[in-house]
């Protein structure tokens, strides 16, 4: 009778938290994404190497873990190399948040700017083909604008009418600095509450590099570097171990598989008491409106931005020079 009074309390919370949201009255149609919000919102990533945006893309479904994975890191920042990769490999993440502890600036971005994390990893299990399009779409504009170049640090080519992004040097990233608002030959509008983290912003038009991250010791694990990357063609996906990446988060709901009007009961209540997400309802409702129930609704708190998408474009860019830090360090 306990349990049955416990799960019947989360059950009303669920719907309580509907209501007063009116997520059960949102029309579908306004919730998709057009692609000017979309570039908008991958304007930070679109310029990085494809194997990177492919990690960024599938762990920012997984926005409770990002931010699991950078509290973490800040506990054992002792830790390097081989040892590093040896301690992460014990934890639950997703192979795709455990392949961003190479990348700890990058990580901590996406921990720092959780809404636009949030969104990201929406737009992507709900939008893959017209994300795919967006990163094409903003990189052909860097290249117009001439700030998209083979550099020393990494190899850009054109395969048709696809831009393919490539690390020089097959065991050492460069990850880019620029301004994401800045780069693509006109201004763009900033993501509400972005802010920039220092090694990865660089204030003015162009593209800078800091210092590289060394790779080949992750290779030993199953999420190393070399397991990723994106394939262009057919679509857009990303590509995990030679196969189509798909995401099991729980957080970030994917609205073009719900099978019913109601909840999943199957999945929806899990041994431990914690809930796993919410998995019916009205076709198109966003996710972020139910991201976090299986972690104290954090992501809701922390991503959630309102019934839809954007709500229009908010400022553009930002007064100051940005950072100029040149190694991504931590903070």
């Amino acid at each position: 009778m306990k349990l049955f009074q416990q799960g019947m309390a989360l059950f009303l919370s669920w719907c309580l938290v509907l209501a007063q949201n009116g997520y059960a009255q949102a029309p579908a149609q306004a919730l998709q994404q057009n692609p000017q919000q979309l570039q908008q919102l991958v304007a930070p990533i679109a310029l990085y190497p494809d194997g990177l945006v492919a990690q960024i893309l599938a762990a920012a479904s997984y926005p409770e873990q990002v931010v699991e994975a950078e509290s973490w890191l800040e506990k054992h920042k002792n830790l390097t190399g081989e040892k590093l990769g040896k301690e992460v490999n014990k934890q639950h993440w997703d192979n795709s948040v455990k392949a961003l502890t190479q990348f700890p600036a990058v990580l901590a971005n996406m921990n720092q700017n959780l809404a636009w994390t949030s969104e990201l990893g929406d737009a992507y299990v709900n939008q893959q083909q017209a994300v795919t399009q967006a990163i094409q779409t903003m990189r052909q504009k860097a290249k117009q604008a001439g700030n998209l170049k083979t550099t020393p640090q990494e190899n850009v080519t054109t395969q048709g009418q696809t831009i393919v992004i490539q690390p020089a040097a097959p065991d050492v990233v460069y990850v880019p600095q620029y301004d994401p608002w800045l780069v693509y030959g006109y201004p763009l509008a900033a993501f509400p509450g972005w802010y920039p983290y220092p090694g990865l912003f660089l204030g003015g038009l162009g593209i800078g590099f800091g210092l590289g991250f060394g790779v080949g010791l992750f290779g030993g694990f199953g999420w190393g570097w070399h397991n990723w990357g994106y394939d262009w063609h057919g679509g857009g996906r990303v590509v995990y171990n030679h196969n189509t990446y798909i995401s099991h988060s729980r957080t970030i709901v994917n609205r073009n598989n719900f099978r019913s009007a109601g909840f999943n009961h199957s999945s929806d209540f899990r041994g431990d008491g914690r809930s796993s997400g919410f998995h019916g309802g009205e076709r198109g409702m966003r996710s972020s409106a139910f991201s976090g129930f299986n972690h104290g609704g954090f992501a809701r708190a922390s991503a959630f931005r309102g019934g839809s998408s954007f709500g229009g474009f908010h400022g553009g860019g930002f007064g100051g020079g940005g950072f100029h830090g040149g190694g991504g360090g931590r903070r």
